[in-house]
């Protein structure tokens, strides 16, 4: 178990090295996350070039739950001036699809960092097993924020 421990830290520092540009990148550099056995939200703070700022945990919650307010997620990215975002949480479960609370917090982050003008690149969702990473970007029936990404 220890092995596979460090062996997740040096393939995050490895991932963090690079751009963040999709959903597998990002679930990369948070692989740390797999390992949690209670939800945590964090916001991945991004330069211009889309390297990793810092990486900030938001909320720890339960076994099946977190809770998260979009003002606890855009204050560090207001704090460290960073041109973008992006929000990853895991499921300890293991089960990497949205729940209906994850989609309307995506909604809700979308709104409100178009209204701020910054940079919400994706919300990425860690889980483990065959389906390790979901993007909510790319999730059916996420309008709001494809169009987003599409302004």
């Amino acid at each position: 178990m220890a092995a596979l421990s460090i062996s997740n830290v040096a393939d995050t520092q490895h991932a963090l090295s690079a751009p963040l540009t999709n959903a597998e990148a990002i679930y990369r550099a948070n692989l740390d996350m797999k390992g949690f056995h209670q939800e945590v939200v964090r916001v991945v703070l991004l330069d211009v070039q889309h390297r990793c700022i810092t990486k900030v945990d938001i909320s720890k919650g339960t076994v099946n739950e977190s809770l998260a307010h979009p003002r606890e997620i855009f204050r560090p990215t207001i704090t460290h001036s960073a041109y973008g975002f992006v929000l990853v949480h895991n499921h300890s479960s293991g089960v990497a699809s949205p729940s209906e609370a994850d989609l309307q917090l995506t909604e809700r982050l979308v709104c409100a960092a178009g209204i701020l003008q910054i940079n919400f690149l994706d919300h990425v969702i860690v889980g483990g097993g065959a389906s390790q990473e979901r993007s909510l970007a790319k999730t059916p029936g996420n309008g709001a924020f494809r169009k987003l990404l599409t302004d």
